[in-house]
């Protein structure tokens, strides 16, 4: 029942997104502007995508290392490829760091809790260099842009951010985590749950590395800002990088969220409707979204053809 009503969400969501995109442009209009496309601004946004894996990777592993898993940056960087392929079919980002974990466990007998532990801290640093930029986008967007309400949004995030990791990091909070230990036994999460308390809560102890994966994070995501840019610059969307600032934080945190399977319709959507509020033609709005999520798919490849080679092999 929990699941047909999870997929009867899911189909809503998605219906109701594609009939706002179908509404505010022109296909035919859209397709000339798809088919216009400037190729070279679109392998930008795809080299810079594919760059940030290997300082992303490096991230994991030295992540990994501070809980006793030790793995080489080679297979780090296809365990993240691979993500990214599974991404593709499974709910957002989530389905990718479920390889992912699936992935290390598979290598490192017993390394469950290290494994997850270390995946959630990186969305957790991902989702707060994310909120920082957000504060930036904030600052460059009052006065500048007609964009109050998806501040307003930030903001939100923002809150919620620090109150989680106050939650993960507080030792006083402790005594209020236990009390609900009878509900986690009863709905059979205690266990793994614990164990990934546990290993989130033991890097209260790195606060250099933690510091450091921060700031790395934190250029990451600002450079892949600009890769949602150059899809823009593709199909001619002429706006410096600073708006992409306000709009780039909230759409990582959208892809967060698993309202679709690949955030499909959602992030088209949410590209006409900031866009637009920015003055631009829902066409190009939704082809800039478009050529995005074509970067993602194209990101994936590398990963699907491992998946493919590897169980030819085993064949």
């Amino acid at each position: 029942m929990r699941r047909l009503w999870r997929v009867g969400a899911t189909l809503v969501v998605t219906g109701l997104c594609t009939a706002y995109i179908l509404w505010k442009i022109d296909v035919g209009k859209t397709w000339h502007v798809l088919t216009h496309a400037h190729a070279v601004w679109w392998v930008a946004a795809l080299a810079i995508m594919v760059a940030s894996v290997w300082p992303m990777a490096w991230r994991w592993q030295r992540l990994l290392a501070a809980r006793g898993v030790h793995d080489s940056l080679r297979r780090l960087v296809r365990t993240y490829f691979v993500g990214y392929a599974a991404g593709q079919v499974l709910p957002t980002a989530l389905g990718g760091d479920a390889s992912r974990i699936y992935e290390t466990v598979r290598r490192h007998e017993g390394s469950g809790g290290a494994a997850a532990g270390t995946v959630l801290l990186e969305r957790a640093l991902g989702g707060a260099a994310t909120l920082v930029l957000a504060v930036v986008g904030f600052a460059l967007a009052v006065g500048r842009y007609s964009v109050g309400g998806y501040l307003w949004v930030e903001l939100a995030f923002v809150v919620a951010t620090i109150a989680l990791g106050f939650l993960l990091f507080s030792t006083r909070l402790r005594p209020l985590l236990h009390r609900v230990r009878p509900l986690l036994r009863v709905l059979r999460i205690e266990r793994p749950l614990r164990d990934v308390y546990v290993a989130l809560h033991a890097f209260r102890g790195d606060a250099g590395l933690l510091v450091s994966m921060f700031a790395l994070t934190l250029v990451v995501q600002a450079v892949r800002v600009l890769a949602i840019w150059c899809s823009g610059k593709a199909v001619g969307v002429d706006l410096s990088p600073r708006p992409y600032y306000v709009m780039g934080p909230l759409l990582f945190l959208v892809a967060l969220v698993p309202f679709t399977i690949n955030g499909l319709a959602v992030r088209e959507s949410f590209f006409v409707s900031f866009l637009g509020a920015l003055g631009i033609g829902a066409d190009p709005a939704f082809a800039t979204g478009f050529l995005y999520f074509v970067v993602t798919i194209a990101l994936a490849l590398p990963g699907a053809w491992i998946v493919f080679a590897e169980a030819f092999k085993s064949r």
